[in-house]
């Protein structure tokens, strides 16, 4: 079994990170209040109530991902959660065919993701309108998880800017529990091309000037 990322090294893996300035200095603003707040608990001192549940907002392919990933690992290094495993899920994976077996499958979901964080992408889809019955169920469920395993999980909902502004709006319950909101801005072409020569080194290519121009 390989050994546990230390916190340092998330970090250095977070710095690393091409662009998401604004990201990582939320974050690291974010974890070192975190860190603050356990060192209080451990020494019997009074510590805020806080809620870990967040709202990530962009476009697609802006690393939402990537930095929950690296979340999950650094709240497991610092013992804000005791397995930190990533359960990366859309609507498909929560909702199911007929009345009754949503609450199932989400509940299924929720218990694999137990100990880590449930990262739902595109969750403004889970209730498509007014009348979506499954979608209604699938997020009463998931409210309920974040009430019962209130220090065990952690659910970090993702998508669209407006969309996801909509979808926090929608509920009185989601708008309660998702505090924490993180914006992910496009990367700029400059920081693309830097993510292009990463990935050619990694995978052992050298590009020529002609083909970087």
């Amino acid at each position: 079994k390989e050994p546990e990322p230390t916190y340092e090294e998330l970090m250095e893996e977070l710095d690393a990170l091409v662009g998401l300035e604004t990201v990582k200095e939320d974050i690291r603003t974010m974890i070192n209040f975190l860190r603050i707040c356990k060192l209080r608990e451990e020494r019997g001192l009074k510590s805020p109530e806080l809620s870990y549940h967040m709202v990530f907002s962009g476009n697609p392919g802006t690393g939402k991902t990537t930095i929950a990933r690296l979340l999950s690992k650094v709240y497991k290094a610092i013992g804000l959660l005791e397995k930190g495993q990533l359960v990366e899920v859309d609507r498909s994976g929560l909702i199911a065919g007929y009345q009754g077996q949503t609450a199932i499958k989400t509940q299924e979901v929720i218990q694999s993701a137990i100990g880590g964080v449930l990262f739902i992408d595109e969750a403004y889809a889970l209730v498509e309108s007014d009348n979506d019955t499954y979608g209604k169920e699938c997020i009463a469920t998931i409210l309920k998880a974040m009430e019962d395993h209130r220090d065990e999980l952690i659910v970090i909902v993702a998508g669209y800017d407006d969309l996801m502004e909509k979808f926090i709006d929608s509920n009185p319950g989601l708008k309660s529990r998702f505090n924490k909101y993180i914006h992910f801005p496009d990367y700029t072409e400059a920081e693309m091309m830097e993510i292009f020569r990463i990935r050619c080194k990694s995978n052992g290519y050298e590009t020529e000037a002609e083909a970087e121009e």
